[in-house]
């Protein structure tokens, strides 16, 4: 059998150092709000490129908190409202709902899954107070448009990056100018790369909008070994109410100014996530390979392949701005072409086989309509994709799918 994903071979790469540092936190007698996690919450600001970074217990926690943040700062309150994709992990919804702001679902793109942009605007009412972008699959979900709708209406945006740590925004007439560059040329081997020093000037995702969160569940591509989560910003007071916040609304022991949670990471997860940080640039460039030999390589008619208008499949190595932390692939009949695998040797999972709008937690909208959406969660089907991967391996799923037919 082919694993979705082995995570056991994923810090089986790392146990050395994972272990040391497992040993060093058992050590110190420490385990809670100590150094370990000040150094992996200023190794992430460094790494994002951004002023603030907050840890906190899990990637729901994250985002609720920062609405709640605003909530404290006045800026949103209840019933406000949040432009949302419906095609998202029920987790970004939850983390609206929760603080009694109302989410405004808007269909995705068909050929991105992400938020169409372009659809915003006429959603967008006196109510409105924020955009939660979500950079599904690993694939950034940004543009000059979206930056120009927040600033006509004064709109926060926040970004549920839990998918995507590591990839950049590049502007449009950036990537166009890249994508047209001979493959042999000199300017085109500057990006051969994993972080290459030409897209220091550009931002990554967790960085871009207000506020960001994370979530370092362990299958995510900077997973920890438990879960663990952060906040980014860099706005000063936001981030200094999350932080209390997410310490039982206290910055002073026994002091408590807000209504808070207990939502911190250990030392112990701080510590392994320091240790994979290193790495996660070149796990997300050997993701990027296997995702260049998927795209280059099936060839079923059947099979609807990733794909965006802007670097043709995001594949090419200087295409920085999807780190596939999911290969998402559509079939009218996935089900059958799922069991196929199956018995081919082949584990797959399906993200998500039910959307928000159609799930018993929010039964007042099932009867709404949302046909992409709906189309998207009954078609997609996530192929094993992951930097432990051998080239047999995915040379045999290919093979695989290339085979199935109806």
């Amino acid at each position: 059998m082919i694993p979705f994903l082995s995570l056991q071979q994923i810090n089986n790469q790392y146990a050395e150092e994972l272990k040391q540092a497992a040993s060093e936190v058992i050590d110190s007698g420490w385990y809670l709000l100590g150094e370990r996690v000040k150094i992996v919450e200023q190794k992430l600001s460094e790494f994002i490129g951004i002023k603030h970074t907050i840890s906190c217990a899990n990637g729901l926690d994250a985002l609720r908190t920062i609405f709640r943040g605003y909530i404290e700062m006045g800026i949103m309150h209840e019933g406000d409202e949040v432009i949302v994709p419906a095609n998202t992990y029920i987790a970004s919804i939850l983390a609206i709902t929760e603080n009694r702001l109302k989410p405004v679902l808007v269909e995705p793109n068909i050929n991105t899954y992400n938020l169409d942009i372009s659809l915003i605007e006429q959603h967008i009412t006196k109510c409105t107070k924020a955009i939660l972008v979500v950079h599904l699959y690993g694939q950034c979900c940004w543009s000059e448009e979206l930056e120009k709708l927040a600033q006509t209406y004064h709109l926060k945006i926040i970004e549920d990056n839990a998918q995507s740590i590591g990839a950049y925004y590049i502007p449009q007439h950036y990537s166009e100018l890249v994508s047209k560059s001979p493959q042999n040329s000199p300017h085109h081997a500057e990006f051969t790369e994993a972080t290459p020093p030409s897209f220091s000037n550009y931002k990554r995702t967790g960085s871009l909008g207000n506020a960001a969160g994370f979530s370092f569940y362990p299958g995510k591509n900077l997973g920890a070994l438990g879960d663990s989560g952060a906040i980014t910003t860099n706005d000063d007071e936001l981030a200094h109410i999350c932080r209390a916040l997410t310490n039982y609304g206290s910055t002073q022991k026994y002091v408590n100014k807000y209504q808070g949670l207990n939502s911190r990471m250990d030392e112990i997860q701080a510590a392994f996530l320091t240790v994979k940080l290193k790495y996660i640039d070149a796990e997300n460039q050997h993701r990027r390979k296997i995702a260049q030999y998927y795209c280059e390589n099936i060839h079923n008619p059947q099979i609807t392949l990733p794909n965006n208008n802007n670097f043709k499949l995001f594949t090419l190595n200087f295409s920085l701005t999807h780190v596939w932390h999911l290969f998402v692939i559509r079939h009218p009949q996935r089900d059958k072409l799922q069991q196929y695998l199956k018995d081919n040797g082949i584990e797959t999972l399906i993200h998500y086989p039910i959307p928000p709008h159609k799930q018993q937690a929010y039964k007042e909208w099932n009867d709404l309509s949302f046909p992409i959406t709906e189309q998207i969660h009954r078609e997609v089907l996530s192929l094993p994709i992951s930097p432990v991967m051998s080239n047999e391996e995915v040379i045999s799923i290919c093979n695989a799918i290339n085979t199935f037919n109806l």
